[in-house]
């Protein structure tokens, strides 16, 4: 177990404390702790310039990594890539320089993933006030160093596992980018599946729903052994899929005397928001399936719609937040400044395109099949970086070691 100091070339560095101005191609690219993504790449959005005399002082070289000194993402860490262009960075960092006799920079990036280096974050970081780390801290931290060639042997299938990674979500990507394209086609009657011609019909959305109670907790009140099931706002905001598997999901409680007259969820339903930050979230939903014999109740800026039969197939409800007629009236209805919301009375006047109910069959039989390769891709994602947390698990505390590569200086000289 050796310090971190112990292993660089020079001390840890602090970036550049300047303000970052629009993207200028004549001046440098700037690095900031928000350009890091959670997956420890840089995805700037948007890429940021630096205007300072002193720049030049901050650029980073191959082999530095570059760790979050304070704020919530302390911690968080970066690899540069010289793939990633000429970077600057910011005061909110700071820069190690690994010696490269003595420590690979792609495995202190590894270990900068691994959940020994976060429990050592999480304990270093314990502040009165803001939690950061500063250079010295980082100095000090103890790593379990194996020889450079084991490092490079370590690096080299982590990376492997990256790769695929890689793949997986750029597969996703695409796969995205073809069910946004078809339901542009197919949920605005571009495109009409074979066998269906008939015009749609428009609609109030309020002829096609009824407006359910819903409570009004925030999440204090919620606890883990209350009488009824809770789906809060927030929830809803964070799901990434338009139906809601309620048996695939564990939702928090909430006692039966704090929701009064609240309606109980059924299969088929809508949960919608009636609020969010941005004109975006207003009317993100989600349709509700599988609540079987589970008693679940609909919170906070939440509206509850439960579709007539005679207008709604079942599943098409998850796609109304979809159509475009329907996001328009929002975003045109939507009050507030910085928190926008929609009133049941506004959402009840909006005018809504419909098929008739075999067309939208027809319609969620095509998207649900998108929607399950693209669950089935994410599923196998999430396992494989299960397995690589598991691997650098193993790996960087030397429980498991591979086997090197034979020398050619130790093989005897055949004859």
């Amino acid at each position: 177990m050796q310090s971190l100091r112990s292993c660089l070339r020079s001390a840890p560095r602090y970036g550049i404390n300047a303000a970052a101005v629009s993207f200028d191609a004549n001046l440098p690219t700037y690095l900031r702790i928000t350009d890091i993504s959670d997956d420890n790449q840089f995805k700037p959005s948007p890429r940021v310039s630096v205007r300072h005399p002193d720049a030049g002082k901050y650029y980073l070289n191959e082999g530095d990594v570059v760790f979050a000194r304070t704020g919530a993402s302390v911690g968080k860490s970066y690899l540069y890539k010289p793939s990633d262009g000429a970077l600057v960075f910011a005061g909110f960092l700071i820069c190690i320089t690994p010696d490269t006799s003595k420590l690979e920079p792609a495995f202190l990036a590894y270990f900068a993933q691994s959940k020994e280096y976060m429990n050592w974050v999480s304990v270093t970081s314990i502040r009165s006030g803001q939690p950061g780390i500063n250079g010295e801290e980082y100095g000090e931290m103890k790593i379990l160093l194996p020889s450079c060639s084991e490092q490079c042997i370590i690096v080299e299938v982590l990376s492997n596992v990256d790769r695929l990674l890689r793949v997986l979500e750029s597969l996703l990507v695409k796969k995205r980018v073809i069910k946004s394209a078809t339901m542009q086609q197919l949920l605005t009657g571009k495109t009409r599946l074979p066998g269906y011609s008939d015009g749609w019909k428009t609609y109030r959305f309020g002829e096609t729903v009824t407006f359910l109670p819903t409570a009004n907790n925030p999440r204090s009140d919620l606890d883990e052994n209350g009488d009824f099931e809770y789906i809060h706002y927030g929830e809803v905001h964070a799901y990434e899929r338009s139906i809601l598997r309620c048996d695939e999901y564990n939702f928090r409680r909430i006692q039966n005397n704090l929701v009064g007259k609240s309606a109980k969820l059924l299969d088929g339903d809508l949960v919608m928001v009636d609020a969010s930050e941005d004109l975006e979230g207003i009317g993100k939903s989600v349709e509700i399936q599988g609540v079987m014999e589970r008693e679940i109740i609909a919170g906070l800026h939440t509206i509850l719609c439960r579709g007539i039969s005679n207008f709604w197939a079942a599943g098409f409800k998850a796609y109304l937040q979809f159509l475009p007629a329907f996001r328009i009236a929002l975003t045109r209805a939507a009050t507030g400044i910085s928190v926008y919301a929609v009133s049941k009375k506004t959402l009840a006047g909006v005018e809504i395109p419909l098929p008739g109910r075999s067309e939208q069959e027809a319609i969620v039989s095509v998207l649900s099949a998108m929607d399950a390769e693209i669950a089935a891709l994410e599923k196998r994602r999430d396992k494989v970086r299960a397995i690589k947390q598991g691997m650098m698990q193993q790996l960087l505390t030397g429980r498991i070691r591979l086997p090197l590569p034979p020398d050619p200086a130790d093989e005897e000289e055949v004859p």
